[in-house]
């Protein structure tokens, strides 16, 4: 009977730490992603991070570049991890947008989360893109 315990033990452990789990681990921090980015984000870059501008190439009257769509239909997936991490902390000015930096208003967690998040909406395609440049 012992043994018994024993074999559904390992099984259970086993089980706990296959790779279908890994991908429970990250569709949660992308889910926790998306509450982030609903939250800060979506006000600017549109639901599901598909953009508000017609064209986001193309300064307003402002002289700022628009937000751009983050579901991979612009440049977001160009940009390494460490710059899209720098981008959410501080912000788009550099680069001639006019996204304030997020580095005290989001923790570390959140600020993973919103990248997975940004990840998960980008096709296949281009996540095996990004994958084989950065990670």
């Amino acid at each position: 009977m012992n043994k018994t315990i024993f074999i559904i033990a390992i099984i259970v452990f086993l089980t706990g730490c296959s790779p279908e789990e890994k991908e429970k681990i990250t569709d949660s921090t992308a889910g926790y992603g998306e509450e982030v980015f609903n939250n800060n984000c979506v006000s600017c870059h549109g639901s599901e991070g598909r953009g508000l501008a017609k064209n986001w190439k193309v300064k307003d009257e402002n002289g700022n570049f628009p937000a751009p769509p983050l579901n991979g239909t612009a440049h977001t997936w160009h940009h390494s991890p460490a710059q899209l991490l720098y981008t959410i902390n501080n912000g788009g000015a550099d680069m001639g947008g006019q996204m304030p930096g997020f580095s005290e208003r989001l923790n570390e967690e959140q600020k993973q989360a919103l990248i997975d998040y940004i990840y998960s909406l980008w096709p296949r395609e281009i996540q095996t893109k990004y994958d084989e440049r950065f990670k």
